[in-house]
């Protein structure tokens, strides 16, 4: 179980990885930003098609920008990461000794 959920981290630490990188340099393809970040470049191409899915970044000729609303869904994720916190400590706590 825990091995699932840390391969599920991985994931989404891509995701934040690509989306930060698109934040910093937009517009920016597939080919610059696995070169900025080390992914392989198909791994891109998947964090960047579901970072459009989740409507954080936006497709363009020159390359993905970030969705006119980022600022607000940045605020989302924040608050969503700081409860994933919260909710695993209290996992932790209901654990048997």
């Amino acid at each position: 179980m825990i091995e699932r959920l840390a391969r599920q981290l991985r994931k989404e630490e891509r995701d934040l990885l690509v989306l930060e990188t698109v934040l910093r340099r937009h517009p920016i393809g597939t080919d610059r930003i696995a070169d900025a970040t080390g992914i392989d470049e198909h791994k891109t191409r998947y964090s960047l098609r579901m970072l459009e899915n989740d409507g954080l970044v936006e497709p363009t000729d020159d390359g993905a920008v970030p969705a006119p609303d980022i600022a607000d869904r940045l605020e989302e994720i924040n608050g969503g990461l700081d409860a994933l916190i919260d909710r695993i400590n209290e996992l932790k706590l209901i654990a048997p000794e």
